[in-house]
């Protein structure tokens, strides 16, 4: 008795809706939270067959003792059900066939409805994608935090260190106008990486001049720094945008830009911002090297930066898909709806 409470116990920390606990076949333990059985006419060999069923189709041969090669080799299986089984409206089921005590022959036969596996599966995926994206925030505030005390905090320090000169040594004249220049070459050098700084946080021009024009100044900035050509295509109404919006849609061409420039070898990039009937698009494609989204879709370093995008896109109500295979160069798709656009030009570069 104290093995099988044991069994239960290490079992009913998961809430389902039905779950049926056998021991060589038999049932020794059997609860239910939708009392399924009466509520479908439910048939426990059914069950037992569609899991032995899917034993099979998994290990198709076995070495000595079936049942127990099975119960070693295959501690958790799934298999979808519909309850009642062949109605035309049925309910969505998944039933997990979970090994309790492979020495014993203990297996449960748990049902889960689907639509509450799918919850837990969108929260689990939004948790660890929130931790993924809470690091990329630290990580980007590492970033000008590391890029304030190496240039910024040493270029002012230069600087001063030169004003201090000027103030304590007798110098000739010569020597005061040369360090006098330094100190302001030093200045002017610091202003700008100041300037560049700021334009990475958030540009000027897109408060001022608006989205487009802001993809303008960004795209030429990166062509002349890389040698990259880079495009841009479309000339849409973005005033009926939010400023959320417009900020997202900045974000993505910058991530997705500088994405292809470190890891993509391009020698165009191609930004397309095009406003149709409903809806707004934004594409940046690149002719590089590309990648194998399939097997890259989990988060890594790679593509950290574009998931941490697509969840604010998702947020805003937008639409976020990246379409890459090797050798293939990457597309990167944004779409937000809009009520009304009034204004629409393609193909104006």
């Amino acid at each position: 008795m104290l093995e099988t409470a044991n069994w239960i116990q290490t079992f009913f920390d998961l809430s389902s809706d039905a779950t049926f606990i056998f021991q060589a076949d038999q049932l020794v333990v059997e609860v239910q939270v939708k009392d399924l059985i009466d509520a479908f006419d439910l048939d426990l060999d059914y069950l037992q067959e569609l899991a032995h069923t899917a034993i099979a189709q998994q290990q198709s041969k076995a070495d000595g003792c079936y049942d127990c090669e099975i119960m070693n080799q295959l501690p958790e299986l799934t298999v979808p059900v519909d309850l009642p089984p062949d109605h035309t409206n049925p309910l969505r089921y998944t039933m997990v066939y979970r090994v309790l005590s492979p020495t014993d022959q203990v297996y449960a036969l748990e049902l889960k409805s689907r639509a509450t596996l799918d919850r837990a599966t969108q929260v689990a995926q939004q948790r660890m994608l929130n931790q993924y994206v809470n690091r990329a925030y630290e990580d980007e505030r590492k970033r000008i935090s590391q890029d304030l005390h190496d240039s910024i905090a040493q270029g002012v320090y230069s600087a001063i260190m030169g004003v201090r000169r000027l103030k304590s040594e007798q110098l000739d004249e010569p020597e005061r106008q040369q360090v006098s220049t330094m100190i302001e070459t030093q200045l002017d050098d610091t202003l700008r990486e100041v300037k560049e700084m700021a334009l990475d946080i958030r540009p000027s021009v897109l408060d001022s001049f608006g989205l487009v024009a802001a993809i303008r100044a960004l795209a030429k900035r990166l062509t002349e720094n890389s040698g990259v050509i880079i495009d841009v295509i479309g000339k849409a109404d973005t005033s009926s945008l939010t400023t959320d919006v417009q900020s997202v849609l900045y974000r993505i061409t910058q991530e997705a830009i500088n994405n292809a420039l470190k890891h993509a070898n391009p020698t165009e990039i191609t930004v397309m911002l095009v406003a149709h009937a409903h809806y707004i698009s934004l594409e940046v494609i690149d002719n590089g090297c590309g990648f194998d989204f399939q097997a890259h879709r989990g988060f890594n370093g790679h593509s950290l930066g574009l998931m941490n995008m697509s969840e604010r896109v998702k947020a805003l109500n937008g639409s976020f898909m990246i379409d890459s295979a090797p050798g293939q160069g990457t597309t990167v798709t944004v779409k937000f709806p809009v009520i009304e656009i009034n204004h629409q030009v393609n193909g104006e570069s």
